[in-house]
């Protein structure tokens, strides 16, 4: 099976010869990685919410007063 690689457009085979696929070369792999980490790249969808970033006071805080 032929295939396209995702970052360049070079086509490659789905084969043991290409150990990066779909990407054509460990570089391509790359560029990518760093279009998804640089946010160039992101999934359509509302942005999570992490664990501690609360703005407001914990029940701790409250009833000591802090």
């Amino acid at each position: 099976m032929s295939v396209k690689c995702p970052t360049c457009g070079r086509g490659i085979e789905w084969s043991e010869e290409f150990p990066f696929r779909p990407f054509c070369s460990e570089r391509c792999k790359l560029i990518d990685l760093g279009a998804w980490l640089s946010e160039e790249h992101a999934l359509p969808g509302e942005p999570a919410e992490l664990p501690g970033n609360e703005l407001s006071p914990t029940r701790d805080d409250t009833e000591t007063g802090r």
